[in-house]
């Protein structure tokens, strides 16, 4: 998982109603919450589609997600187990921590300020792939390396000055968070079409 923005303020109570004062969802619990991929394709449906969502269309599209097919293709058996696991578990559990309020009686759900106000993101992590968190590690330790080589006066980089290896390390640096700026949107939960996840895989 990326970075998430913590400590969002919310109004407690999972009434319709609130109950005076505030409360912060900790990193805990919004770890917790983003824990499971169900959950995380719910609440990027929450954050795409307008509200309220029947119970029944939000399975359809976490359905679909988790099956990574269209959700037209998808027939009331594929869409069960999901309908139920959200109806009994993931949605009062959500609704628990106030990101949304379930209607029971009508399956509808709507989102909460809580929900609107964090923006998570998520890397999705495959074979060729490292979090950013890493590279930018990685990068300043191979910078690192090549100052001492040039201060060490190592044979192959005898011909760079320090200042040389600063002129990279800043285009090097400059240049990732460049390409930083413009991936990291896509892997924010609500943005794209579909899950981060998903967009990543291929």
């Amino acid at each position: 998982m990326g970075n998430a923005t913590m400590n969002v303020p919310f109004v407690s109570g999972t009434g319709g109603g609130s109950s005076g004062g505030e409360n912060e969802l900790s990193r805990d619990d919004l770890f917790d919450l983003l824990s499971n991929r169900r959950r995380r394709f719910a609440l990027h449906a929450l954050k795409r589609m307008e509200e309220p969502i029947e119970l029944a269309e939000l399975s359809t599209y976490v359905a679909a997600w988790e099956m990574e097919m269209e959700p037209e293709e998808i027939d009331s058996e594929d869409r069960r187990s999901v309908h139920v696991t959200l109806r009994r578990t993931h949605l009062p559990k959500l609704a628990e921590k106030n990101i949304l309020k379930f209607n029971e009686s009508e399956n509808t759900i709507r989102s909460t300020d809580a929900l609107d106000n964090i923006e998570v993101h998520i890397e999705a992590l495959h074979r060729n792939e490292i979090p950013w968190s890493i590279y930018y590690f990685g990068l300043a330790g191979v910078c690192g390396l090549l100052l001492v080589a040039v201060i060490t006066e190592v044979p192959i980089f005898s011909t760079f000055t320090p200042l040389h290896v600063g002129w990279f390390s800043a285009l090097i640096f400059g240049l990732s968070a460049v390409v930083h700026r413009f991936v990291g949107p896509h892997s924010q939960l609500g943005v794209s079409e579909k899950p981060p996840e998903l967009q990543q895989l291929k």
